[in-house]
C-alpha cells in the first residue's frame, strides 16, 4: 500500500512540476502563480504548498527536474578542449527554451528570495563549480596549468563573463564568443 501511495505522490509531483514549467514558459515567472499551476495540474493549492514552501522553491525544483544534457566534463587529456565542450553545452542549453528563459527567471528570483538563492547555489551552481575546479585540478596536476594558479579564481574567471554576457549585456552566448574567451584566459593561465 505504501509503494502505491508513494508512486502516486511521485507522479503527482511530476505533474505539478511539468505544469509549473508550462505556465512559467507561457506567462513568464512574474505572472506564474500557485493558483495557475494548481489549475493546470488539476491539483489543490494545499497539495502544492505541502510539497513546496513558495513559488520560487516550486520553480527551482521544476527547472532542475528537466533532464537536460548533463554538464559533466569530458576528460580527454586536453583541458582547453574539455572546457570548450562543456561550456558550449551550457551555452546551447541557455540559448533555447525552455531552459534559457526559465533559468534567467530563476536567477532573478534568487536575487529576491534568499531561500531560492541558497537552494540554487547548493543544488546547481556549487556542484557545477566543483566539477570545473576538479577538471582544472587534474589539468594542473598534468602540467597544463601553472602550478600556483588559484583554481577558485579560475572558476570565477570562466563563469563570470558568461553571466555578464548573458544577463547584464544581454548579448547572445555563441560558440565563437566562448572560444575567444577560453583562448584569452588560457593565454594567462598556462604554465610559465
Amino acid at each position: 500500500m505504501t509503494d502505491r501511495r508513494s508512486s502516486r505522490g511521485a507522479g503527482r509531483t511530476e505533474e505539478i512540476m511539468r505544469a509549473t514549467l508550462e505556465v512559467g514558459e507561457e506567462l513568464g515567472y512574474a505572472r506564474l502563480s500557485i493558483e495557475a499551476v494548481a489549475a493546470r495540474a488539476g491539483a489543490g493549492k494545499h497539495t502544492i504548498y505541502r510539497r513546496w514552501s513558495s513559488k520560487g522553491a516550486l520553480f527551482l525544483d521544476s527547472l532542475l527536474s528537466l533532464n537536460e544534457p548533463g554538464l559533466d566534463y569530458p576528460d580527454t587529456g586536453d583541458v582547453i578542449a574539455d572546457l570548450r565542450h562543456q561550456i558550449h553545452t551550457a551555452v546551447d542549453l541557455l540559448s533555447r527554451p525552455p531552459m534559457g528563459p526559465l533559468y534567467v527567471a530563476l536567477l532573478v528570483e534568487a536575487q529576491h528570495d534568499p531561500q531560492v538563492a541558497d537552494a540554487l547555489d547548493e543544488r546547481f551552481i556549487a556542484p557545477q563549480a566543483e566539477k570545473t575546479i576538479a577538471r582544472l585540478e587534474r589539468a594542473r596536476e598534468q602540467g597544463q596549468l601553472a602550478p600556483d594558479f588559484d583554481l577558485d579564481l579560475a572558476m570565477a574567471i570562466l563563469s563570470g563573463p558568461l553571466y555578464f554576457q548573458h544577463l547584464i549585456a544581454r548579448r547572445p552566448l555563441t560558440h565563437d564568443w566562448v572560444d575567444r574567451l577560453i583562448d584569452t584566459l588560457f593565454a594567462g593561465m598556462g604554465p610559465r
